[in-house]
């Protein structure tokens, strides 16, 4: 017998990210494995993001106007963020995020394994 509940979907609440706009991440995890990018774009609140030249889809566009050509266009599709971890490009490695807050009490990023501030 099948159940007659209606299921809701709630929305999604942001979720605090560490990785930002701008940061040069490295894929761990998927068929993209060991490539590294820079973040265009974050989705906080589906704790994804969209990394340069990363996870490209083609997506087949109809002509809009009459005499127009249709086209095949690639653009990158987003990756949930725990598949990717930031990559420090001095030293070659790709390590976790700590937040510690300095003697002045701003709050920095920092890598946790060579201890490079991110900004």
């Amino acid at each position: 017998m099948m159940n007659n509940l209606k299921q809701t979907k709630k929305p999604l609440s942001p979720v605090k990210m560490k990785i930002r706009k701008g940061d040069t991440v490295q894929v761990i995890n998927g068929k993209e494995k060991g490539k590294t990018g820079e973040v265009l774009k974050t989705l906080p609140n589906e704790n994804r993001l969209i990394v340069q030249g990363i996870n490209l889809r083609t997506k087949h566009v109809k002509p809009t106007q009459e005499g127009e050509s249709g086209k095949i266009v690639t653009e990158e599709a987003s990756l949930h963020a725990s598949n990717v971890m930031v990559y420090s490009t001095k030293k070659k490695v790709a390590s976790r995020v700590e937040i510690f807050v300095e003697k002045d009490g701003s709050k920095k990023r920092r890598l946790k394994k060579t201890g490079e501030l991110i900004d």
